[in-house]
């Protein structure tokens, strides 16, 4: 068989470099703000799973659904957060997503009144001062991110 017949195999893709130099601070505050939040949504979570198995729930199916749903959603959280701490690019989108969402529950909660309304204005607070640590100039060049070019 002739060297141009013969089949070659495509290169495996090489791992985008690393940002050099330190994690900005804006960044690290982001992904552990990010965190947190995944980590109370997980708990969240937790707490409605098993009030649906061990408590008196109105419906225990709805309340078992509805805590495996809150722990799989608070994934998405974790995940971004972790990317943002490693500096992956990928990350910052879903934790814009996390925190535009995070806005309309929190003034839901802030509706709520009682003890709600302080959870409400806390997961507000988070949220702005995430999605502003996330579109700081300095985060996005640490996530590798640049400026659009206009073709």
């Amino acid at each position: 068989m002739s060297s141009s017949k013969q089949k070659r195999t495509p290169a495996a893709p090489t791992p985008a470099p690393a940002p050099a130099g330190p994690r900005p601070r804006r960044l690290t505050a982001a992904a552990v703000l990010t965190g947190l939040e995944g980590l109370a949504l997980a708990a969240l979570g937790v707490y409605m799973l098993i009030d649906g198995l061990t408590g008196s729930p109105d419906s225990r199916q709805q309340a078992e659904t509805g805590g495996i749903t809150v722990i799989v959603l608070a994934l998405l959280p974790l995940v971004s957060a972790r990317g943002l701490w490693l500096r992956r690019r990928w990350s910052r989108g879903p934790s814009l997503i996390t925190q535009i969402v995070a806005l309309p529950v929190a003034w839901t909660l802030i509706n709520g009144g009682g003890v709600l309304l302080a959870g409400g204005v806390l997961l507000g607070v988070v949220a702005f001062v995430v999605l502003g640590l996330l579109v700081n100039p300095t985060a996005t060049e640490a996530l590798g991110i640049g400026p659009r070019e206009d073709a």
